[in-house]
C-alpha cells in the first residue's frame, strides 16, 4: 500500500485479506492547523529535501544498541511529527527517497527513509505507529541546534563516555507519552489517532 501526503510517498505493507481482521493502520482524523513554523532539512547531496510545517511533537536521542549500530554513532536523534506536517522540497528533481527495513529495541522494526543518491538516512516510520507520524533525523536539518532533546532514552546501553545534561530527562528504556509530552502535542496525538 502507498500512502502520499504532502508529497510525502511511504510503502506500507497490504492490510491482511482476512475481512474479519483490522487493519493497523489508523484512519485519518481531522488535523490541527498548521503553525507558522519552519524548519528546513535534506540530504547530504540535497536531492530529498523537506520542511517542518509545525514544530516536532517531541525530539527524543535514543541510546539503543540498534541507533548506536544503524547510525554508526553513540545515538540518534529523531523528532516525532506528523508525517502530514513535512513538505517534501525539490520534487521536481524526481528522486523519491528510498525505504530500507530495519530492526528496533522494541523488536518491532522501523522503515528508514534514505536518499538513493548519497544514503543519507532523512527520517524513518516506526513499523508499530505506521507512516502518520515521521522520525525527521535532526542531523539533516539545516539548524539542528533548534531541537535539542526533550528526553534521552535507552540510557541503559550509552556509551559510558557520553554524558547527559542534568537539565533533561532520561530513562533506561522507553517512557509513557502521556507523562513527558506537553498537552499540546498529546492533542495533535489524539487527532491524529483518536
Amino acid at each position: 500500500m502507498l500512502i502520499k501526503s504532502a508529497a510525502l510517498s511511504v510503502i506500507l505493507p497490504s492490510p491482511s485479506p482476512n475481512p474479519n481482521s483490522q487493519s493497523s493502520i489508523p484512519k485519518p482524523q481531522p488535523m490541527p492547523a498548521k503553525q507558522n513554523y519552519h524548519a528546513k532539512g535534506g540530504c547530504d547531496c540535497g536531492a530529498i529535501r523537506y520542511r517542518l510545517e509545525m514544530p516536532p511533537l517531541f525530539v527524543n536521542c535514543c541510546h539503543c544498541r540498534c541507533c548506536q549500530r544503524q547510525s554508526g554513532a553513540a545515538f540518534a536523534l529523531n523528532a516525532s511529527i506528523e508525517t502530514h506536517c513535512v513538505t517534501r522540497l525539490n520534487t521536481d528533481l524526481g528522486v523519491a527517497p528510498e525505504a530500507v527495513e530495519m530492526a528496533t529495541a522494541s523488536g518491532k522494526g522501523q522503515r528508514i527513509m534514505r536518499c538513493p543518491k548519497c544514503r543519507t538516512a532523512v527520517w524513518s516510520h516506526y513499523l508499530a505507529i505506521g507512516a502518520l507520524i515521521s522520525f525527521i533525523r535532526v542531523g539533516t536539518l539545516d539548524e539542528p541546534d533548534r531541537l535539542p532533546p526533550d528526553m534521552h532514552l535507552y540510557t541503559e546501553s550509552k556509551q559510558p563516555w557520553v554524558v547527559l545534561p542534568k537539565n533533561v530527562r532520561s530513562v533506561a528504556r522507553y517512557y509513557d507519552r502521556h507523562q513527558c509530552w506537553s498537552q499540546s502535542s498529546l492533542a495533535r496525538w489524539r487527532a491524529l489517532f483518536g
